[in-house]
């Protein structure tokens, strides 16, 4: 099946990807603890600029990975959301309810333990951090236990994409201050053009791209970060199904695609919508490129002489605990009252697992925590990510592995 194979691929690159990852962060941990600290602290703030005649941009380098860089992670967020809404597991009410109401107790419940040790002050700012989940780091782990249901990949792959919209809209909300109202006009007119040209058939990827340079700098100006313009960008995005899903009901579906590419291969390919070309292309540019570099540059934090306080504590309460247990309250609510359903060969053992392996944060926690603080509290919060992402791995490697060693049969996950 042509969508089976699309999936296998992203679940591929995004699990050897949180390997590669978690090297950055390890090598950016050492090199901040080391004697080349001051080498590695002064690299992010190179300054680095783009200069056309009378126009002038430039931010320290560090800053250019989490803009312009993380524009273009945002941007593959938004094309999966938008292709898991229109043909993927959150396209069946069923299956997007139990994805929903779990990911919906996965960043409330973080978030509620996390201002229970931090509701005033400047302190306080931090409680959109353990809402969030790392994708590729969760795959990644998931990845090292054997024969673990493709349900259950499925449902993980589909609560991260959910909980990657929460914290985009938490951004946009929540961590944006003193907007410019005329650069978001002129942003809102580029983001318009794109939609017609989606609106009027044009398959080019091309002009979407070139629309979206002005895009991410008007974002930019506009005082919303300017990664949101990835996000912006991908609703303009065509995804055009293939010929089988095009009047196929549900029950249909396997058998019209095995059919289609048995017989008409060529023509299948061809058809891949150009979402689909341009999330291909970009996945192993983020997977391999972008997240190992964002690593690298915002792991790094000095630990002598770090004192821990409320800000790591409330981080690592909301990742290690807040995560399993919200995700496990919103299945369980989403199962009893009828709003979804569990995907096949997959139980409550299986869900708590993925509860913890949603407690690793890692990329999008520590983006937030650059949003939210600066300084010893920044640092704080770094620490609290990093210590609660590696308990929560190895948490949820022991479980799934254990479960899967009982099992005789992968349902009994």
């Amino acid at each position: 099946m042509l969508v089976k194979r699309w999936v296998e691929q992203i679940l591929e690159s995004e699990s050897k990807g949180g390997f590669l990852l978690f090297f950055a962060a390890l090598l950016a941990l050492f090199l901040a603890n080391s004697p080349w600290a001051a080498s590695y602290f002064a690299l992010k703030e190179v300054p680095v600029g783009l200069r056309i005649g009378e126009f002038a941009l430039e931010k320290p380098l560090v800053l250019w990975v989490n803009d312009l860089l993380m524009a273009l992670f945002f941007l593959l967020v938004g094309l999966e959301l938008k292709r898991e809404l229109l043909v993927g597991e959150l396209r069946e009410v069923r299956r997007a309810g139990l994805a929903l109401s779990a990911a919906l107790g996965g960043m409330a419940v973080p978030a509620g333990l996390y201002l229970l040790l931090n509701a005033q002050g400047a302190e306080a700012r931090g409680w959109g951090i353990p809402m969030a989940t790392d994708i590729a780091f969760a795959l990644g782990v998931m990845a090292l236990v054997p024969g673990v249901p493709l349900g259950l990949k499925l449902f993980l792959l589909a609560l991260a994409i959910v909980d990657d919209l929460g914290a985009v809209l938490v951004i946009a909300l929540f961590y944006t201050e003193g907007l410019n109202l005329g650069a978001l006009a002129w942003a809102g007119a580029v983001l318009g053009l794109a939609l017609l040209l989606n609106r009027l058939g044009v398959r080019w990827l091309w002009p979407y791209l070139l629309l979206g340079l002005p895009l991410w700098y008007l974002i930019l100006k506009s005082g919303l970060h300017a990664t949101l313009a990835g996000v912006l960008l991908a609703l303009a995005i065509p995804l055009r199904l293939p010929r089988p899903f095009q009047g196929a009901t549900r029950e249909e579906e396997p058998e019209a695609l095995e059919l289609e590419l048995e017989t008409l291969e060529e023509e299948v390919e061809e058809a891949q919508s150009p979402l689909h070309r341009l999330e291909h292309s970009l996945h192993p540019w983020v997977a391999y490129a972008i997240l190992p570099l964002f690593a690298f540059f915002n792991a790094g934090v000095a630990l002598a002489g770090l004192s821990l306080g409320s800000v790591a504590f409330g981080v690592a309460l909301g990742l290690l605990l807040g995560k399993p247990l919200g995700i496990l309250l919103g299945a369980w609510l989403a199962l009893r009252l009828g709003l979804g359903t569990l995907p096949e060969g997959v139980g409550i053992k299986g869900i708590l697992a993925v509860g913890f392996l949603a407690g690793i944060g890692f990329t999008m926690a520590l983006f937030i925590a650059g949003l939210a603080f600066a300084g010893e509290l920044l640092d704080q919060a770094k620490v609290g990510v990093l210590g609660a992402s590696l308990l929560a791995g190895i948490l949820g490697f022991a479980l799934l592995r254990g479960f899967q060693a009982r099992a005789s049969r992968p349902e009994a996950l």
